[in-house]
C-alpha cells in the first residue's frame, strides 16, 4: 500500500479522532511514511507538543528477522478503551523549547516527568519517573523510578520500582544509550506517532 506525504497525516488523523478508524495495515503504512518523512525533512518536535496526557491508540510489536539477522515490524493492534492504557509528560522548570536556540540545547537542558497508567477492571498500575528530551533526532529518554498500584481505588503499593537496574544512579548523567526512549516523528494537536527502543511503533491520541 502506498501512502503519499499528503495522505498519512489524514490516515493518523483519522485513527486518532474517529470511531471509523482505518485498517490496521493502513495505520501501519501511515505511520512508516510519516517516520520516512520526518527523517529525510528533519522535523524538530518541541517539548511542548508533547505536553499532556495522551491515550495508547495503536501499537505494534516486533518479531526476530532469522533471514536478516535483525528484527521487522509484527502485527498492529487498536488497544480496547476497556482497558485504557495512557501516558503523560510534564516539564519540570526551565525555560520551553520555544524560548530556546536548539543549537545550544544540552541532554540535560530539557527535563520533566512521565507518567504511564494502565487500568484493567477494577486494578489500575501507575510508573512516574525522570524523562528529558535534549531536542536533537526528537528522541525522548526517561526511566520508570516508581509505582503506585490500586485495587478497587485503594492504594496496595507506592514506592520504588523494583528491580530498577538504574536505581541510585544520576538519571542527568546518564546517555541515552543506557535508558528507554522513545523516537517522536509526527505530533499534532490530536495525537503523537513515535517508535520505541524495542523497535515497536505507536500512537497515542489527546486523552
Amino acid at each position: 500500500m502506498n501512502i503519499s506525504n499528503s495522505d498519512f497525516a489524514t490516515i493518523l488523523e483519522q485513527a486518532a479522532q474517529s470511531s471509523d478508524r482505518p485498517t490496521k495495515d493502513a495505520t501501519i503504512t501511515a505511520l512508516q511514511a510519516a517516520e520516512t518523512t520526518a527523517k529525510r525533512e528533519r522535523l524538530v518536535i518541541p517539548f511542548e507538543s508533547l505536553l499532556g496526557e495522551w491515550r495508547l491508540c495503536f501499537a505494534t510489536g516486533v518479531v526476530k528477522d532469522k533471514q536478516r539477522g535483525g528484527i521487522r515490524l509484527g502485527r498492529g493492534y487498536y488497544l480496547p478503551k476497556f482497558a485504557p492504557a495512557s501516558i503523560t509528560f510534564t516539564q519540570v522548570g526551565g525555560a520551553t523549547l520555544a524560548d530556546r536556540d536548539y543549537s545550544s540545547i544540552q541532554p540535560e537542558g530539557c527535563t520533566g516527568t512521565i507518567s504511564n497508567k494502565l487500568l484493567v477492571g477494577t486494578v489500575r498500575f501507575q510508573f512516574t519517573g525522570p524523562c528529558r528530551y535534549p531536542g536533537k533526532k526528537n528522541l525522548l529518554a526517561f526511566d520508570f523510578t516508581q509505582l503506585q498500584f490500586k485495587l478497587l481505588g485503594l492504594t496496595v503499593y507506592q514506592g520504588k520500582l523494583p528491580n530498577n537496574k538504574r536505581a541510585g544512579k544520576d538519571f542527568d548523567r546518564l546517555s541515552i544509550a543506557q535508558l528507554p526512549f522513545f523516537s517522536f516523528f509526527w505530533a499534532s494537536p490530536n495525537g503523537i506517532a513515535a517508535r520505541g527502543r524495542g523497535g515497536g511503533l505507536a500512537l497515542w491520541v489527546r486523552n
